[in-house]
């Protein structure tokens, strides 16, 4: 299983960078995990848009699905249209983004399977567990397994014994960390801090934690440092075009 971080910004993209996205890979298939604003640009660097197979959503915000719209336009405004794709999200969530055209544009381009959080299900070689997690709006986290190797992801979630759970034993967490240390407290139930992401890992005894969504302008070795006061194992910082191959994890 490979993973690319196409954006890890959380709330909007900083200059040069992109929100959260990423583009998980395995014997062939191309899944893409949320999908934020400036994420396509850094996508269509590493494979045309026709390349994708499916695409999740942890949540509706746009830094997570905003740029869902221009991907199907890539798709579908073209002399060869790619065939629908499949996307899986929860109810609702991506009503939004999916209206931002007028109506029948894209309604060939896509095929939407809503789920609810708390079930499993297969995305092409990916075995998907999702988790609803805090926020103030549903959220689903996930846990995708494929070729013996596990990745855990958050999407945006306050403190909830359900992302240890997510994460158990886990060879990759990929955890919102929006903050370094203290969440303000108009944001506590809703988002996480990287000193929570560490312990959480620590908890959950994962292999290899990346810290992500972090605040555009946060200071990353402060992140850094305040996850490995948590936490012994490896931790790093999800940026634009890290990859990471989770078989050598």
């Amino acid at each position: 299983m490979l993973l690319t971080i196409l954006g890890g910004c959380g709330a909007w993209p900083a200059a040069g960078q992109a929100c959260s996205g990423y583009l998980v890979e395995h014997d062939g298939f191309r899944l893409l995990v949320d999908l934020g604003s400036g994420t396509v640009p850094r996508l269509l660097e590493r494979v045309g848009a026709d390349q994708i197979d499916a695409v999740f959503i942890s949540h509706g915000h746009p830094d997570h699905c905003a740029d869902l719209n221009p991907l199907l336009r890539a798709r579908t405004m073209r002399d060869d249209p790619s065939p629908p794709l499949p996307l899986y999200a929860l109810p609702g969530a991506l009503d939004a983004v999916l209206a931002l055209d007028r109506p029948g544009v894209l309604a060939d381009a896509y095929v939407l399977h809503e789920f609810t959080a708390g079930g499993g299900f297969d995305i092409g070689p990916f075995h998907a567990r999702t988790r609803p997690l805090p926020h103030s709006v549903p959220n689903a986290g996930v846990r995708l397994t494929a070729g013996g190797r596990v990745l855990a992801y958050t999407g945006d979630s306050g403190p909830s014994p359900g992302r240890v759970d997510l994460a158990r034993g886990a060879d990759l967490l990929l955890a919102e960390a929006t903050f370094v240390n203290e969440v303000p407290e108009a944001s506590r139930r809703y988002l996480s801090s990287a000193r929570e992401a560490g312990r959480q890992a620590r908890e959950a005894d994962v292999r290899h934690l990346l810290l992500t969504h972090l605040h555009p302008g946060t200071d990353t070795s402060a992140a850094l440092a305040a996850a490995q006061a948590e936490c012994d194992g490896e931790i790093g910082i999800a940026t634009s075009g890290l990859v990471f191959d989770l078989s050598r994890a």
